[in-house]
């Protein structure tokens, strides 16, 4: 069974309503883009539950998948991984830096 890892909700309005420069440090950009768009369900810090039991927190992600196979994840078909769970577009860049935070809170 394939599970959703996130639920990129990086429509149009989503992620500009964040300000972002275009400067600032990958993994700070993730951070604001899974805050902004998964933090509903998921935990996406360093400890806690995730809000929705069945949304695995970030950090654990790799108990489930490799890091390096969350691109091919996100860019081919996502099944939800648990009720309710959106399924959106992102840029490549934002598929960049979301996997760059994952990383970062998995270490």
């Amino acid at each position: 069974m394939r599970i959703a890892l996130l639920a990129l909700a990086f429509t149009a309005g989503v992620a500009e309503a964040q300000v972002v420069d275009s400067t600032t440090d990958p993994v700070e950009r993730g951070r604001i883009l899974v805050v902004a768009n998964c933090s509903g369900c998921h935990e996406v810090g360093l400890d806690g539950d995730s809000p929705n039991p069945q949304a695995p927190p970030f950090r654990t992600l790799s108990e489930r998948f490799p890091i390096d196979a969350l691109e091919e994840t996100f860019i081919g078909t996502i099944d939800t991984g648990h009720p309710g769970m959106p399924v959106f577009k992102a840029s490549q860049d934002q598929i960049d830096d979301v996997i760059a935070y994952i990383a970062a809170v998995m270490e």
